[in-house]
C-alpha cells in the first residue's frame, strides 16, 4: 500500500530528489547508436549567455522545448536535447569591463592576455549559473553533451567556416557600413541595438545653388553629419524639383560642390522633400551612395568625435558640440530657414546605453546574397517549416533584400580571426593554423587583432555540437535536428542563418521545424527588461510556487500570437492546479489497494458514470495529442486542465464516492476506473509538469520505473461511448439545473430537496430518475421521480433540460413569505437597472461617441439583466 501523502503540496524539496534521480539514472542520454523503431528526435538548446541568469524568455523558450523532448521521449523516440552556453562576446566584455572601471582600469590597461585570463577565470566562476537554473526548471538535457561556443571542438568549426567562406570567395576584407558603439569601440549587431523614440527637432537648411542660385532646402534632424554630405537627393517622380536634378548645390560651412541626384528610396513627404546624403553616417545613404557612385567622407570618428575630413573649427568636437557649433554657423549664415518639433528615433547600444552611430568602418564581411537563395528556396520547399507560418513572409522580405554580413568586431573575448597580415609585401593570409612564413619569405606575420561576430559561431550551433566538420557518430545519428525553438526578433540574425550556413556546410537543413513563441510582456505591455526594471523573476516565481506552476502557467499562456501580457498574479493558475492534481492523489490514494494493478472491468462491469468519464478521456487525449502535433500547447494545456478539473474532479470524483465508501455498490470497479484515468491524465501532464506527476506515477505503483520513461497514452477508441456521453450529460444538465434553483430559492444548505422530472416522451422521465440516484449527493438531492408532462406540482421551482422539465417542490423547505418579499425586492432593483441601462442605450449620443466595446458590453448586460428578471418572475409564480 502506498505510504501517505502529506497534506500540503511541497515543492522544494521534492523538485530537487526526482531531477537528481533523473540524472543519476542516465535517463536525458540517448544510446550512442540510436535502436528505436520510432528513431530518434534531435533539438538543440538556443545557446543562452554565459554571463546570464534564466529570464522570463529563457522559461517560456525551455519549458516549450522541455515538453516536446519529454512527450517524444514518452513516446519511444531515441530523444537528444543537446544543451550548451554562449560566449556572449560583448556581454561578456561589458560584465568584466565594468568590474575592472570599479578599480580604476580598462582593458587597455590589462593588456590582451591578462584579459582573457581573467574572461576565462570569470566564466569558470559564473558560466553554471544558467545551467543550474535551467535543472531548476527540469529540463531533461543531455549535460553529457554540454557545450560551450568556445569550446576547442566549436572553436575548431569557427575556424574551418571562416576559412571555407575565404576559399569559396564569400568572405573579405573592405569598408562597409555598421552600428558602431563609441563607448564599446566595436561593431555591433542589430540585436544589440535598441530603438527609442525621443523628443528631437527638425532643422530645415538651406544649400545654396552652385552658382549663386536659389539651391534647395533640406531637412535633417542630425546637422553635425552635414559636414559629410556628398549629394543632395529627390524624388524623381517629384514634380517640385525636375529642374533641379542633375545640378549642383554649395555645402554650407563647407564650400564642397554637390550633385542633386534623384532616387527612388526619398520620401517626397518627409522635410521639403529633398534630403542630404552622408553616405559614411546613415545606412540608407549608404545605399543611394552605391547605387549612384558617391564618394564617403567619414565625419565622426570611432570616439564619436570629428574626424580631420571636416573643417578645422569642428575637428575633435564631440557629435554633441559639433552639432551646436554647426547650427550657430547656419544661423550666422543666413542658412537655418526653420526648425519644426520632431520624434526622433534613437539607435542605443544595448549594453552601455551610449548612442550607435552609423558608421563606415574597415571590417570582414560575409556575403549573404549567393548564401541566401538556397535557404529561401528551402523554407519554400517545405525542407523547413516555421510555425506560426506568419512569419514566413518575413524571413523571405529579409531573404530577398540581404546585406553583406559585417563579422568582426573589436574586442578580445571570442573566436579571433583566423587571419595574418605580411608587415612585408601587405599579404592577407587566412588559414586553419597559425602560418610561419608569408609566400614572400618574410617571417613577420601578425594575426588579426579582432574577434568574429557572436552570431557567426551561433549560426554553427546545430552542427558544430555535433563535432562538424569531422563524420562524428553524433553527426551520422543525430543531424539534422527536429525542432528549434526561438523568439522571432532572431529571424535574420539567427534563424536564416543557420539554415545557409548549415546547407552550405552540411547540405542539409538544420532543423525540419522552427517554433516561434511569443514575446512576454509586462502588464501595461512593455518589454520584459530586468535592466529596465520591468521583469518577473522566474527563479523568485519557481521559489514561491514551484517549478511545474510556473511552467503550467506559461504553457497556458503561450498562444501563436506575437505576444502575452504576464505578471505574478497569473501564476496562481499552475500553482492552484498543481495543489489540485496532489489533492486528487489524497483522495484516490486510501482506494488503491482495492483497484488493483490489472486491467480495467470489461464493459458490461462498468456504471454508466464510467463509462462516460472513459470515453471522455480518450477524447481528451485525442484533442491533446492533436493540439500537441499542432504546436497549440496553450491549447494542450488548457484541454488537459478542463478535462482533469472539471469532467474527473468536479464530475466524476464527486459521483463515485458512495460507491468508494461503500453506500452505493461497484466501489472496486469505481477505483479502478479512477485509478486508470488518473495515471493516463498524470503521464499527459507529465511534459508539462514533470515533478509532480514523477512523485505521484511512483507513488500510486512504487516498484514501475519513472513516468519520464513511462508509455506516452496510447489511443483507445473502444472506448468512446456517444450514447453514455449523451445520457450522463443530460444528468449533468439537470443537477445543474437542481443546484441553480437552489441558489436562486434560497433553499439552505443542509436541506436535501425532492426532484420531479417530465417529459413528452414516454418513458423518459423515469428512465432519467433512476440514473440520476448514483448523482444525488451532486446537489444535495433526496429523491427523483418522474411526473406527468401536463401536471405541475404546486409550489416547485421549474427549469427546462432539452425535452424535460426539472420541478423542485419548495413546500416544507423555504418560508415562502420571506423569499417572496426577498425576490419581490431582487426584481424591483432588478427593473430599476433594467430601465437606467435601457435608457443609457437608447441615448443616441452614448451610442455615437462611445467606444465600440462599451457599447456592445452594455448591450450584452442588458440581456442578462432581462434574463435573470424572467427567472425571478417565474420563480415568483412557482411560489404564489
Amino acid at each position: 500500500m502506498p505510504k501517505e501523502l502529506v497534506p500540503r503540496y511541497d515543492a522544494s524539496e521534492l523538485e530537487e530528489r526526482w531531477y537528481r534521480e533523473w540524472e543519476t539514472a542516465g535517463i536525458f542520454t540517448p544510446p550512442p547508436e540510436p535502436a528505436s523503431p520510432r528513431g530518434t528526435f534531435v533539438v538543440v538548446i538556443p545557446p543562452p549567455n554565459v554571463t546570464g541568469s534564466l529570464h522570463m524568455g529563457h522559461a517560456l523558450n525551455n519549458t516549450i522545448q522541455d515538453i516536446y523532448v519529454r512527450q517524444r521521449r514518452m513516446a519511444g523516440f531515441d530523444t537528444l536535447w543537446l544543451p550548451g552556453t554562449d560566449h556572449a562576446s560583448i556581454a561578456t566584455h561589458t560584465v568584466i569591463e565594468r568590474e575592472l572601471a570599479e578599480q580604476g582600469l580598462s582593458r587597455r590597461d590589462l593588456g590582451r592576455e591578462e584579459f582573457l585570463r581573467r574572461a576565462w577565470a570569470w566564466r569558470e566562476r559564473y558560466g553554471g549559473t544558467i545551467v543550474h537554473q535551467l535543472k531548476r526548471l527540469g529540463c531533461s538535457c543531455d549535460w553529457t553533451r554540454l557545450r560551450f561556443t568556445m569550446d576547442a571542438m566549436l572553436s575548431r568549426a569557427v575556424v574551418e567556416a571562416f576559412v571555407r567562406y575565404w576559399e569559396d570567395g564569400l568572405l573579405y576584407r573592405g569598408r562597409g557600413m555598421v552600428n558602431w558603439c563609441p563607448r564599446c569601440r566595436t561593431a555591433v549587431s542589430d540585436l544589440e541595438v535598441r530603438h527609442e523614440e525621443t523628443d528631437g527637432t527638425l532643422w530645415f537648411i538651406r544649400y545654396p545653388g552652385a552658382g549663386g542660385g536659389e539651391g534647395v532646402v533640406v531637412a535633417t534632424t542630425r546637422p553635425e553629419t552635414m559636414l559629410g554630405d556628398t549629394a543632395v537627393a529627390v524624388n524623381p517622380k517629384d514634380k517640385r524639383y525636375k529642374k533641379l536634378i542633375g545640378a549642383s548645390v554649395t555645402l554650407p560651412l563647407v564650400g564642397r560642390e554637390i550633385p542633386v541626384i534623384a532616387d527612388d528610396a526619398v520620401d517626397p513627404s518627409f522635410g521639403t522633400g529633398a534630403v542630404k546624403i552622408t553616405p559614411a553616417h546613415d545606412a540608407d545613404d549608404y545605399d543611394v551612395a552605391r547605387r549612384h557612385g558617391l564618394p564617403a567622407v567619414v565625419a565622426i570618428d570611432e570616439d564619436a568625435r570629428m574626424t580631420d575630413e571636416v573643417p578645422p573649427k569642428y575637428r575633435g568636437l564631440t557629435r554633441e558640440e559639433c552639432r551646436q557649433a554647426v547650427l550657430k554657423d547656419l544661423q550666422l549664415e543666413g542658412l537655418l530657414e526653420t526648425t519644426r518639433p520632431y520624434k526622433v528615433p534613437l539607435a542605443i547600444c544595448d549594453r552601455c546605453k551610449t548612442v550607435v552611430e552609423p558608421y563606415l568602418s574597415l571590417q570582414w564581411f560575409v556575403k549573404q546574397a549567393e548564401l541566401a537563395r538556397p535557404a529561401r528556396d528551402a523554407v519554400a520547399r517545405g525542407d523547413v517549416e516555421f510555425v506560426p507560418e506568419r512569419w514566413v513572409k518575413v524571413y523571405y522580405d529579409w531573404m530577398d533584400n540581404v546585406h553583406d554580413w559585417c563579422v568582426s568586431r573589436q574586442l578580445w573575448w571570442g573566436h579571433r580571426i583566423p587571419a595574418w597580415y605580411c608587415d612585408k609585401c601587405e599579404e592577407v593570409v587566412v588559414a586553419r593554423e597559425a602560418p610561419t612564413r608569408c609566400r614572400c619569405g618574410s617571417t613577420t606575420l601578425r594575426q588579426d587583432e579582432d574577434v568574429l561576430d557572436t552570431w557567426f559561431s551561433s549560426a554553427l550551433w546545430p552542427f558544430s555540437t555535433m563535432g562538424w566538420p569531422d563524420d562524428t557518430a553524433d553527426m551520422k545519428h543525430y543531424y539534422p535536428t527536429d525542432l528549434l525553438c526561438t523568439a522571432a526578433d532572431i529571424i535574420f540574425l539567427w534563424v536564416a542563418r543557420m539554415i545557409f550556413s548549415a546547407l552550405y556546410f552540411t547540405g542539409r537543413v538544420p532543423f525540419r521545424t522552427v517554433y516561434f513563441h511569443p514575446m512576454v510582456q509586462t502588464v501595461e505591455g512593455k518589454r520584459m527588461s530586468k535592466s529596465l526594471g520591468t521583469g518577473v523573476d522566474p527563479l523568485y516565481l519557481i521559489d514561491l510556487n514551484g517549478a511545474d506552476a510556473a511552467r503550467f502557467t506559461l504553457t497556458a499562456l503561450c498562444t501563436q500570437s506575437q505576444s502575452f501580457r504576464l505578471w505574478e498574479e497569473r501564476f496562481e493558475l499552475g500553482r492552484n492546479l498543481t495543489n489540485k492534481i496532489w489533492n486528487a492523489a489524497r483522495f484516490l490514494l486510501p482506494h488503491i489497494g482495492r483497484s488493483g494493478e490489472g486491467e480495467l472491468p470489461a464493459g458490461e462491469d462498468l456504471a454508466l458514470v464510467d463509462r462516460w468519464i472513459l470515453s471522455k478521456l480518450e477524447r481528451a487525449r485525442a484533442e491533446a495529442q492533436r493540439e500537441f502535433d499542432e504546436l497549440r500547447f496553450n491549447d494542450y494545456a488548457h484541454t488537459l486542465y478542463q478535462f482533469f478539473w472539471g469532467e474527473y474532479c468536479d464530475w466524476y470524483l464527486e459521483a463515485i464516492k458512495p460507491r468508494l465508501y461503500g453506500k452505493a455498490p461497484g466501489g472496486d470497479v469505481a477505483a479502478r476506473v479512477a485509478r486508470h484515468v488518473f495515471d493516463v491524465l498524470l503521464r499527459l501532464f507529465h511534459p508539462i509538469m514533470p515533478f509532480v506527476t514523477e512523485e505521484l506515477y511512483r507513488m500510486f505503483a512504487p516498484g514501475r520505473g519513472f513516468c519520464a520513461q513511462a508509455p506516452w497514452p496510447a489511443e483507445e477508441a473502444a472506448w468512446v461511448d456517444d450514447a453514455s456521453e449523451r445520457r450522463v450529460e443530460r444528468l449533468f444538465d439537470i443537477i445543474r439545473a437542481v443546484r441553480n434553483i437552489r441558489a436562486e430559492m434560497n433553499v439552505p444548505l443542509a436541506s436535501a430537496v425532492d426532484v420531479m422530472l417530465a417529459s413528452e416522451e414516454a418513458g423518459a422521465a423515469a428512465r432519467a430518475a433512476e440514473e440520476l440516484t448514483p448523482f444525488f449527493g451532486l446537489a444535495r438531492v433526496a429523491s427523483a421521480s418522474p411526473l406527468a408532462a401536463k401536471k405541475r406540482p404546486a409550489h416547485a421551482a421549474a427549469a427546462v433540460v432539452g425535452d424535460m422539465t426539472v420541478f423542485v417542490p419548495l413546500e416544507g423547505v423555504i418560508d415562502f413569505d420571506v423569499e417572496m418579499k426577498r425576490l419581490t425586492r431582487a426584481k424591483e432593483k432588478l427593473a430599476g437597472d433594467v430601465a437606467t441601462l435601457g435608457r443609457k442605450l437608447s441615448d443616441e449620443n452614448f451610442v455615437k461617441k462611445a467606444p465600440a466595446d462599451v457599447v456592445a458590453a452594455d448591450a450584452e448586460r442588458l440581456e442578462s439583466l432581462k434574463a435573470t428578471m424572467a427567472r425571478l418572475e417565474e420563480n415568483l409564480k412557482a411560489l404564489q
